[in-house]
């Protein structure tokens, strides 16, 4: 329970990419839900609803399942950091993609299109949805269908490092895009002219490419404060204090605290060059020095 509450802030991330790219969702997915929504006459309210919620809960468990997969992918790869900064130049794309401003995400459909040729001929003899069964099964193959959206989504799970971590990824995103969806097979138009008006895709699509640049930019923050000892980590105990200067060591901004001053052989450090009005005593254990080592 504990892991799925730290994956919260990952299921909103991805839930908010998937909102904010509905528009691209309702000429993917939207057709297929509104098909389904008009196959079933206005006075088979239940029947229309139950087919509808069908279809999209084995869409979300498509992309669920990707996730787990992606997440698994993710732990044997490694590099985390090169994973996130890899999703973060997808979904970088993503966003210029649904503001039409660079379709180069067009060319990863195509390369998913090879895939989707094997798999459409299958949908065929689930249509016409007569039962929420049948819609379920429709929305598990769908949910393979070419999409930019859903490379960039999965990319993203990959970064996460575990089967965990990549389903509650998609699973945001799957949900994120439900809102869109549902409202096509309901034929909603007032909900689906605002997702697609073109500024607010526009408005849509930069909040993704911040999201993309803030992905971008942790790796190479925590990169860049890697780079820097930490001094307190050191093992004092192994260096050869002998050759050392200490006379230009800034002893004051050193943390003593986790210095082995029982390993140390003060004996062959030359303390007459070091500043002891600056060091912090207060922090170091003295308290067994080389004489009570030697002293039976």
């Amino acid at each position: 329970m504990s892991d799925l509450l730290s994956l919260w802030p990952v299921f909103l991330a991805t839930f908010s990419v998937g909102l904010l790219g509905s528009g691209h969702c309702l000429g993917m997915c939207g057709g297929i839900a509104s098909a389904l929504g008009f196959a079933i006459g206005p006075e088979k309210q239940a029947k229309r609803t139950a087919i509808l919620l069908s279809y999209n809960l084995g869409r979300v468990s498509s992309y669920t399942l990707l996730g787990a997969a992606a997440g698994i992918v993710g732990s044997q790869i490694g590099a985390a950091s090169v994973l996130r900064i890899i999703a973060g130049v997808l979904l970088i794309a993503m966003g210029l993609y649904l503001a039409n401003w660079w379709r180069g995400l067009s060319y990863l459909e195509k390369l998913g299109g090879v895939l989707w040729r094997y798999i459409q001929p299958l949908t065929k003899s689930l249509l016409p949805v007569q039962h929420s069964g049948q819609a379920v099964l429709l929305g598990l193959a769908w949910g393979l269908l070419p999409c930019g959206m859903v490379y960039s989504a999965l990319a993203y799970s990959v970064a996460q490092g575990s089967a965990l971590g990549g389903a509650v990824a998609m699973a945001g995103f799957g949900m994120g895009t439900l809102p869109a969806v549902v409202a096509s097979g309901w034929a909603a138009q007032g909900f689906k002219s605002l997702f697609q008006n073109t500024w607010v895709r526009r408005l849509f699509a930069m909040s993704i490419i911040a999201f993309g640049v803030w992905t971008l930019w942790m790796p190479l923050a925590h990169s860049g404060h890697g780079a820097h000892g930490h001094h307190g980590g050191m093992n004092h105990g192994e260096m050869n204090h002998e050759g050392m200067s200490h006379e230009d060591m800034n002893h004051q901004n050193m943390d003593h605290s986790k210095m082995n001053h029982e390993e140390m052989d003060h004996g062959s450090m030359d303390h007459s060059k070091m500043n002891h009005e600056e060091m912090n005593h207060e922090h170091m254990n003295h308290s067994k020095t080389e004489a009570d080592k030697n002293t039976p």
